[in-house]
């Protein structure tokens, strides 16, 4: 055993309890919102969903694009849900 061995696990101890310390400090939310806040839906004008979906249609069979649209149609449903939930 190294003469120095009880002073560095002194300081290991001293720093975990530090950071337990610290964490506990950060409670609160990083961001001021009301719990259960939706974020805003961007409207599109008709025009504007003619030509995506012109474009779309445009994209080859299977195109990594075309599934994120997918997915992002989803989360707009999910938003619009969210904002007429009580």
């Amino acid at each position: 055993m190294k003469p120095n061995d009880g002073c560095s696990r002194l300081r290991r101890v001293a720093l975990a309890l530090a950071t337990i310390w610290l964490s506990g400090c950060a409670t609160g939310a990083s961001e001021v919102a009301s719990p259960g806040a939706c974020p805003p839906v961007v409207e599109y004008s008709r025009a504007f969903q003619e030509q995506a979906a012109e474009e779309l249609a445009l994209l080859p069979e299977g195109s990594a694009i075309a599934e994120m649209l997918s997915d992002y149609a989803v989360m707009r449903e999910q938003t619009l849900l969210c904002g007429a939930a009580p």
